[in-house]
């Protein structure tokens, strides 16, 4: 029997990149899969085809994490697919790179309302249910919220605050709730670094880190201990270490 069979996850942000290969990892765990999608539409179809072909059931929910309303809907139709919610990850995110000074108060609001807002939304939204199922939440933070990056100040700051979230809903969520934090450091698609190779040198492990790497830590947290809880786990390659 597969780990999470008989399981369900929602997983923002997921119809393509990181996300998708969260949800991909998720399902060949046997759990069922909904993913949200804003733009995506095309790239979420495509992903629902081949969650499907694992032999799980899966959906696609146009959602805005940034909105009470469509964070609602979201977790209800997820609910209506599946009947039971047992996994929130919450992935979708925004990154942007700007000097310190130049960063207005709209791209500073526009951060935080994607990066901390949305899994404060879509965790609320989902807590009753996760509560009935003894679930857990897994957030998408970054090594930018554990190590100042001076042309990512907005974003950092952003993703600091999502591990804290990540502590104060563990202790609030518990017993029933396990909440961590996957802190993704320089993630590429393929073997292609598109130019990020200068990261190399910097990196103990000698190798940028992939999405398979990131969805093996979120696969630890959804079926590893329920005891483990308010944790952050770093999965950049020691990068940080010489931050």
């Amino acid at each position: 029997m597969k780990a999470l069979e008989g399981k369900s996850a929602l997983i923002t942000g997921a119809a393509r990149r990181i996300g998708r290969a969260l949800a991909l990892a998720l399902a060949e765990a046997g759990a069922d899969i909904a993913i949200t999608w804003r733009e995506s539409q095309e790239d979420a179809g495509r992903t629902v085809q081949e969650l499907k072909a694992l032999g799980v059931n899966a959906l696609a929910i146009q959602a805005d994490v940034r909105s009470e309303s469509s964070v609602s809907r979201a977790v209800d139709a997820a609910l209506a697919g599946f009947g039971r919610l047992d996994l929130l990850v919450n992935n979708a995110g925004r990154f942007e790179t700007a000097d310190h000074s130049q960063i207005t108060v709209e791209q500073w609001d526009a951060m935080f309302e994607t990066n901390t807002r949305g899994p404060f939304l879509m965790a609320k939204a989902a807590y009753p249910h996760l509560k009935a199922a003894r679930g857990r939440i897994i957030n998408i933070g970054s090594l930018g919220g554990l190590h100042p990056w001076s042309t990512h100040a907005h974003y950092c700051t952003s993703k600091a605050a999502l591990h804290m979230l990540t502590q104060t809903m563990a202790k609030a969520f518990a017993p029933e709730i396990s909440v961590n934090c996957v802190a993704p450091g320089m993630i590429v698609n393929g073997e292609v670094s598109d130019g990020y190779e200068h990261f190399l040198e910097k990196t103990p492990m000698k190798r940028n880190g992939r999405p398979q790497d990131v969805a093996a830590a979120v696969i630890f947290f959804a079926t590893g201990p329920h005891f483990i809880t308010g944790q952050i786990l770093s999965v950049d390659g020691g990068l940080g270490l010489s931050s």
